[in-house]
């Protein structure tokens, strides 16, 4: 099993930024790789990042590609989501994911409660 905890949301205004963390236990972290989602109210969960385990390959929904960064640390057992240049359409509750690789149909195996991120225009 893995554990995973969500912090760092908020309200901000438009063009700010945002620091989300995710803490992990329950498994070697630097086995995991990790993945953010975000769900907007009435819309399905959607893909927005991902890390492997080595941190050495990112992927990026092209709607937070080159304004959003995913990083690890793992001898914190940590994964973020470092959030710039916020847009209304940003606000979301944010889930940090565990386990599986990027695909098509990537759909980790393990999810945290969420965070609420909720950008004012």
């Amino acid at each position: 099993q893995v554990q995973l905890v969500e912090s760092g949301g908020g309200l901000v205004q438009a063009g700010a930024s945002l620091r989300l963390s995710c803490a992990t236990s329950g498994r070697t972290f630097s086995s995991l790789n990790m993945g953010w989602f975000r769900q907007a109210p009435g819309k399905e969960r959607e893909f927005v990042a991902f890390i492997d385990n080595s941190g050495g390959i990112r992927f990026y929904a092209a709607s937070v590609k080159d304004r959003f960064t995913i990083s690890r640390d793992n001898a914190k057992n940590t994964v973020y989501l470092q959030m710039n240049s916020l847009r209304p359409e940003d606000t979301a509750v944010y889930y940090c994911a565990a386990d599986g690789y990027y695909s098509a149909n990537y759909y980790p195996q393990y999810w945290g409660q969420g965070t609420q991120v909720t950008v004012s225009s």
